[in-house]
């Protein structure tokens, strides 16, 4: 691995975890190697469509960077970003300082086994460049298994897009989480599309 992609992986971990806790150091004595975790099936007719009717707003970010959420989505603000949610939709903005930014090599190279470390049962769909009037972004697109329901501890799976914005040393991620199969095209096209440096 080259000083770069060094830098590149450490600049990163932060969004890997997306606030998760890290778990204590332990060596492969201490603990079993945990069991891979498989993708559930979708669910039928699945929860989380995003109504046409939503009406969406603007949130300013302290980090210097804004975009438009759901109106009425729960907000948890955080150091490094923000968590708006409404069911198993989420939106999730983290920011993290990275020297240049990253391309196709370094997606598929540092950022992806990241994500599938910071996320359940990871099925990578896409790596692509993709330009939004912010900035040319990065986009990941994958499946995931949802954490479980804090009442009745079934999970569910998800499709997420992964957008990585870059400008002078910052480095924004935007994840919209949705149940598999929900029909976000439209309004997850204008989330990432109204992101703005400040």
């Amino acid at each position: 691995m080259n000083a770069r992609l060094s830098k590149t992986a450490l600049a990163l971990a932060s969004i890997a975890a997306l606030g998760a806790l890290v778990p204590g150091i332990a060596s492969a004595e201490d603990k079993p190697l945990p069991t891979l975790e498989q993708p559930l099936e979708p669910g039928r007719n699945p929860p989380g469509d995003i109504p046409d009717s939503q009406v969406f707003v603007d949130y300013a970010s302290p980090l210097g960077f804004s975009l438009k959420v759901p109106e009425g989505w729960a907000r948890l603000d955080r150091g490094d970003g923000a968590i708006f949610k409404d069911k198993y939709g989420r939106v999730v903005v983290t920011e993290t300082q990275m020297p240049s930014a990253p391309d196709l090599a370094v997606a598929n190279s540092e950022l992806v086994p990241l994500l599938k470390r910071g996320a359940h049962a990871v099925v990578v769909t896409k790596v692509r460049a993709i330009r939004r009037p912010a900035c040319e972004a990065m986009l990941i697109s994958y499946g995931s298994n949802s954490d479980p329901n804090p009442v009745t501890n079934k999970a569910i799976r998800l499709e997420n897009d992964r957008y990585y914005f870059w400008e002078a040393g910052n480095l924004v991620s935007l994840d919209l989480s949705a149940p598999a199969g929900a029909d976000n095209v439209d309004q997850w096209d204008l989330m990432s599309n109204s992101f703005r440096w400040r």
